[in-house]
């Protein structure tokens, strides 16, 4: 396997994004609040990059539900091993706010550009580039929200419109890639990344639907990806790798150089 980079490891553990188009990014001196109002689920709206005085937690604590409470929409509190003070996660259980049963913790893992992943050899399988229309771009909505267990309004007419708007902010961002897989013409599985050159690319809910898992799948949806980054001109790849996740990130040369802790606040989508 070849060697990591410390500039990798660094852009890893590191790396904050910008506002993008339908991404809203409030930046403070103690904290970073990221908004998707298209995407109304924890994860993709949280408060990240904690750091304050233990003194000003609560303030903090008020000031970012303030945040999620305007909009109506639920948050994920995400920590980082420099989050300060350093027993924030206690100061949230103080408020009502515990870890995501959903999967409260995360390995942040990396990979050289010049590693091998080998695409198996599927039989029907074809990778498709879900942000080319609505309906391929819902096809791997769906196979998504399958695999996480997400109960989704997937037909009403205002999700399918934000689903819409998502898409094609993604289009307008430049660099996002979103990954349809397919066996047979039957939605598999689906995956997404975000390219950031020359400094790495950021994979994103990797997912394959439960009655094709075993067959390679997501292995295959990583090596398209890596393809993808390579073409891009990154330096490698990194991923959060859960506790489904990781053992197969790590089989395929992922190695793990952090960690991420989330707690889910609901309060704020009443």
């Amino acid at each position: 396997m070849p060697a990591v980079s410390q500039a990798l490891i660094d852009f890893a553990n590191r790396h904050r994004p910008e506002a993008s188009p339908g991404i809203e990014i409030i930046d403070t001196p103690r904290y970073r609040v990221t908004i998707q109002p298209d995407f109304p689920i924890a994860g993709p709206n949280n408060a990240s990059w904690i750091r304050c005085r233990a003194g000003e937690a609560a303030e903090v604590i008020r000031e970012a539900r303030g945040i999620f409470a305007a909009r109506h929409l639920p948050f994920m509190w995400t920590l980082d091993p420099e989050a300060e003070p350093a027993n924030f996660a206690e100061i949230l259980a103080q408020h009502g706010v515990h870890p995501d049963p959903h999967g409260a913790k995360s390995q942040v893992m990396v990979m050289p550009i010049d590693a091998i992943v080998e695409a198996p050899a599927i039989e029907g399988l074809e990778i498709r580039d879900a942000l080319v229309d609505l309906e391929t771009f819902r096809m791997a909505d769906g196979a998504a929200a399958e695999a996480f267990e997400a109960d989704l309004p997937t037909g009403a007419a205002d999700f399918i419109a934000m689903q819409d708007r998502r898409r094609l902010n993604f289009r307008a961002a430049g660099n996002r890639h979103l990954l349809l897989a397919t066996v047979n013409g039957e939605p598999a599985g689906a995956s997404g990344m975000s390219v950031y050159p020359p400094s790495g690319a950021i994979l994103q809910g990797g997912s394959v639907r439960p009655k094709f898992r075993g067959r390679g799948i997501y292995r295959a949806l990583v090596a398209a990806r890596l393809d993808i980054a390579r073409r891009a001109g990154v330096s490698g790849l990194t991923v959060w790798g859960g506790d489904m996740s990781a053992p197969i990130l790590a089989g395929l040369g992922f190695e793990q150089v952090g960690w991420r802790r989330f707690y889910l606040d609901t309060t704020t989508a009443r």
